[in-house]
């Protein structure tokens, strides 16, 4: 005669805490597979149909079903098992962590993964492993510039006010220039290296060919770039540009032009009086993250001279002529989102930021 299915039952909380662990993403996959077994049996489920629909042995349905019906819920978690203790736990953590705020070995400027393991007298595998799971990244590096500037707040809330809310009937417009491009010839091509990986390649050495600089107006409202390079940098090379500018926008409407400290901005009063619809805007000192053109010009340096190769800074001037060129079909506004940034956020200890 077979044996009676024993009755699996259980209070509600207990029943909750298996409903929760059959619906984890986070628990071990065999935690959530046990689960479903007892939630089934909970249900009043054959042992072959829980099998089936988890597919799994029906052995292993009654094995779990014995342990909940004599353990609870903390039977369905792993018995302690024999073998080497944990090397690294939670003291391991705290002993890198305490280690990573004081100086670093000498002849060293900072901490790196070999000399925590060699300090600790431990794995640098074991270390490595702590570090990614804590986010340290001992070797990534992150600036910022803070600016004393007594009018920072006045000068940054006016430049970012024409970001988000430009006056009606105006243009608001981001200039400044990028210095000394060198011309730079240099071999260049695809190398493999030991690894087997394909990268960009280039030669040490190079020829220089002189230098241009680069005057840029960016447009707020559609990212428009009007470019100029120019042999030198200097207030009327400036100013000319600003004619160019200038002679492209409607007389009839205000244009906001934001602009760093630098010397060859200021004392322009007989140029603004001559545009009287022109306004210039100076960033804080410090502070030239808040003109928007810097962002282009980091693109423009990524995508036109990273890597490049010029014979003569008329080379450079095609280069830098042809790259504005074909950014103005697909130019899009920038959306704002920077932030400033204090020195207080700077920590000196790790454990306040793991903690």
């Amino acid at each position: 005669m077979p044996r009676p299915t024993p009755l699996v039952i259980c209070s509600e909380s207990d029943r909750r805490e298996v409903e929760r662990l059959a619906a984890s993403r986070s628990e071990e996959a065999r935690v959530v597979e046990r689960a479903r077994i007892i939630l089934g049996c909970l249900d009043g489920k054959q042992v072959k149909q829980i099998a089936h629909e988890l597919g799994i042995g029906a052995n292993t349905v009654i094995e779990w079903r014995e342990r909940f019906l004599s353990q609870g819920v903390l039977g369905l978690k792993d018995r302690p098992r024999a073998g080497r203790p944990v090397r690294y736990g939670p003291e391991f953590r705290e002993k890198v962590l305490a280690l990573l705020e004081t100086p670093p070995p000498t002849g060293q400027a900072l901490w790196d993964g070999p000399a925590v393991a060699h300090a600790l007298k431990v794995s640098e595998d074991a270390v490595w492993r702590l570090l990614r799971k804590e986010g340290i990244c001992l070797s990534r590096q992150r600036s910022w510039c803070v600016s004393t500037d007594p009018q920072f707040a006045a000068k940054a809330a006016d430049i970012i006010g024409l970001y988000l809310s430009p006056p009606q009937n105006a243009m608001v417009i981001c200039v400044d220039e990028k210095p000394s491009i060198q011309a730079l010839e240099r071999a260049t091509g695809y190398v493999q290296t030991t690894d087997g990986k394909i990268v960009r390649g280039f030669k040490s050495t190079y020829k220089r060919h002189g230098t241009l600089n680069l005057f840029a107006a960016l447009e707020v409202a559609t990212g428009l770039v009007r470019g100029k390079p120019t042999t030198k940098k200097c207030r009327s090379d400036f100013l000319e540009f600003m004619d160019e500018v200038v002679a492209e926008r409607p007389k009839d409407k205000e244009i906001h032009v934001i602009l760093d400290n630098h010397s060859i901005h200021k004392n322009c009063g007989h140029w603004l009086a001559a545009n009287p619809n022109v306004l210039f805007h100076y960033t804080p000192t410090s502070a030239s993250w808040l003109n928007m053109v810097e962002i282009w010009f980091s693109i423009f340096t990524r995508k036109a001279l990273r890597g490049a190769s010029f014979t003569d800074t008329e080379a450079l001037r095609e280069a830098i002529e042809a790259y504005i060129a074909a950014y103005t079909p697909n130019a899009k506004p920038f959306v704002w989102r920077k932030r400033e940034v204090r020195g207080a956020q700077l920590k000196n200890t790790i454990v306040n930021l793991c903690n």
